[in-house]
């Protein structure tokens, strides 16, 4: 595992939230570059692109061939799943699968949540220090 980083609670630059386990992270795609604050959500089932970061990122609605359906307080909304390249901290990017909202960032933040942040990241929230710390998995072969 790679040595863990600490991030303080922030909020998100467009939804009044107080002070939650919101980290910057870049995300990738092709050669567009687009620097956010995702929320580390550990009960959110998937991690979550809002529509207009998709935009920035080059993302075309119209072109997307897998649909998902949402539950929670996404229940109805239309999503897709795509993939892109997240930078968090000093790790590695990583490649991790976001259901792509119709709802936008002022509507619900980026989302990072079971899959698959969980699966690539040791998460240990800290709420009295508020600092989510997070480590990387190192990369398993199949054995």
């Amino acid at each position: 595992m790679t040595e863990p980083q600490k991030f303080p609670y922030s909020t998100s630059e467009s939804i009044t939230t107080g002070d939650l386990p919101f980290i910057p992270v870049a995300l990738l795609l092709g050669d567009r570059r687009k620097e956010v604050n995702a929320l580390v959500d550990s009960g959110a089932t998937v991690n979550v692109l809002p529509y207009d970061i998709g935009l920035e990122l080059g993302l075309a609605w119209e072109e997307q061939d897998f649909a998902l359906d949402l539950v929670g307080l996404l229940r109805g909304s239309p999503a897709y799943g795509v993939v892109c390249s997240v930078e968090i901290g000093s790790f590695a990017p990583v490649r991790l699968a976001f259901a792509w909202t119709r709802k936008t960032s002022q509507e619900v933040p980026a989302i990072l949540g079971q899959i698959n942040f969980f699966q690539e990241f040791r998460v240990s929230f800290d709420g009295r220090a508020q600092t989510p710390e997070i480590a990387r998995y190192p990369l398993t072969l199949n054995p």
